[in-house]
């Protein structure tokens, strides 16, 4: 009896794979590739940066699904950020076709038990960002007791470019969703490998914010991640419908004829394009998640209509302000436009149905930026929970709406939540000028998603009870600037009447 404990107690050492190394030396990991070697951080915890989860995707590979890394020999100095993914934007960071590696964080070092994974998925719209900003930096996220993940993805031009040839090409008849493909990757390669981190691999959350969000939703309606995750946060951006394939490829062909390449050799010809000239020319290319059959069967807001998602625990919100509309428009030509015959319903939930123009909402702002962001976050936020909840599924929304200092009246801006969760302030501390009470902030917002990652329940402790979400009393959280507050129906009226036009168009 005492050999058979032995026996298990040192199985899990060895499971967690992590070296017994005394206090204060590098952590080395052995994987299913090789073995790494990490550094210790400040919170006693350790940290392993660009770690490959796939093969390279230059050359042939280039718009190709990713193939599985290839082992190394040696050990494999993981103590350095690797490259982000090709981008027109963050020219100060390093980037680069060879981009496909991520990287973890762990609460202590070593793991003696295992504990929830939460892999990021970066916004940018797609196009831009990296899960080597210092924003990102999972140290502080990791103490709560959880293991972070940061992954790269192939962005723009070289992640969601569709092309007939490429359709033909590939085993599944589909092209465009390189990006997403990449994540699903790095997903698989988390189930393969996180338990030698410590991470549990049946206990997975994927989060992300913005277009990371609107990944991370695709990633619900996808058949090919069942078993990869069990719970998601989405931060400022909903499910979309996707630009169907055939659309999709007709954008590339155009792209490829402003080359100049057309016919049977134009595929070829955009593969020898050496990638920095690509990035470059790829930025009018007009790229976007596919419905390409294979990755998504169908546009995922159909999907998810029809109950015919992933069912995961899901907590997605936005911010109060998110975006500033770009150039100064009718507010009421804009309604008119958009809603149609339920136009007036429309003027009137935001109370332009008179000559006269309502004063700024304290915490949503100008009708403006109110009605920008119901209709790109917030109503398809309400949406999504009302379908998701309706198929059996667990939700919770919330609101950020913490301002910043000394610019209150601007509310909370897009991607202003990200420091909060990370514990990340200091990055943006001259931009925001972050106090006391903003530090004292960001922990219970930390607390909230880690326990969701744990449980797939926000609360616990002495936070304020974050109340489920349904479709009756649509409860949420509001994070005020003074404090958390349960509340219900967020911009209902305003949300109905999108909801009702939505369902409209789509018959």
């Amino acid at each position: 009896m005492k050999l058979t404990k032995e026996l298990g107690t040192l199985a899990c050492f060895l499971c967690l794979g992590q070296a017994l190394t005394a206090a204060g030396s590098d952590p080395v990991v052995s994987i299913s590739t090789g073995q790494l070697r990490g550094s210790l951080t400040a919170n006693g915890g350790a940290v392993f940066k660009n770690i490959p989860f796939a093969q390279p995707p230059v050359g042939q590979l280039r718009w190709r699904e990713p193939q599985p890394a290839k082992a190394w020999t040696g050990v494999r100095d993981a103590t350095t950020m690797g490259p982000m993914c090709h981008q027109n934007d963050n020219p100060q960071l390093p980037h680069s076709e060879d981009c496909l590696q991520l990287n973890i964080w762990t609460p202590k070092s070593p793991m003696t038990s295992s504990v929830p994974v939460m892999v990021w998925v970066h916004g940018g719209g797609n196009t831009a960002g990296s899960g080597v900003e210092a924003l990102f930096n999972g140290e502080v996220l990791a103490s709560h007791g959880v293991v972070v993940v940061n992954i790269n993805y192939r962005l723009g031009v070289f992640g969601f470019f569709a092309h007939p040839g490429l359709t033909k090409e590939s085993p599944h008849h589909a092209s465009g969703n390189y990006g997403l493909a990449d994540q699903i990757m790095a997903l698989r390669w988390v189930q393969e490998n996180i338990a030698k981190f410590g991470g549990d691999p049946r206990n997975v959350t994927i989060f992300g914010e913005s277009a990371g969000a609107g990944d991370v939703n695709a990633l619900i309606a996808s058949p090919l991640t069942k078993g990869l995750f069990m719970r998601v946060i989405a931060q400022s951006g909903p499910a979309g419908a996707g630009l169907a394939l055939a659309a999709a490829e007709k954008r590339g062909v155009d792209f490829a004829a402003s080359l100049g390449f057309t016919g049977d050799d134009a595929l070829a010809k955009l593969r020898g394009i050496p990638d920095t000239e690509l990035i470059v020319k790829g930025a009018r290319a007009g790229l976007g998640i596919t419905v390409d059959g294979w990755v998504l069967p169908e546009p995922a807001t159909k999907i998810y209509a029809e109950r015919r998602e992933q069912k995961v625990a899901l907590l997605i919100g936005n911010n109060s302000q998110e975006m500033q509309p770009r150039g100064a428009g009718d507010i009421r030509q804009m309604i008119s436009q958009r809603y149609g015959p339920l136009a007036d319903r429309a003027l009137a939930a935001y109370g332009v149905n008179s000559a006269n123009d309502p004063q700024p909402d304290p915490e949503n702002g100008t009708v403006m930026l109110q009605f920008t962001t119901d209709n790109s976050f917030r109503c398809g936020t309400v949406q999504e929970l009302i379908w998701h909840t309706a198929a059996g599924n667990r939700g919770y929304e919330y609101q950020f709406s913490r301002t910043v200092h000394g610019q209150e009246a601007k509310g909370a801006p897009h991607a202003s939540e990200i420091p909060f969760i990370f514990g990340t302030l200091a990055v943006w501390q001259k931009m925001r000028n972050y106090n006391d009470s903003d530090r004292e902030y960001a922990p219970q917002m930390q607390e909230y998603w880690t326990n969701f990652a744990k449980t797939g329940d926000p609360n616990g402790g002495k936070l304020v009870k974050w109340p489920k979400f349904d479709a009756t009393a649509r409860a949420y959280m509001d994070f005020t600037d003074a404090g958390p507050v349960a509340k219900e129906g967020l911009r209902r009226q305003a949300c109905d009447v999108f909801m009702e036009n939505q369902k409209r168009q789509q018959q």
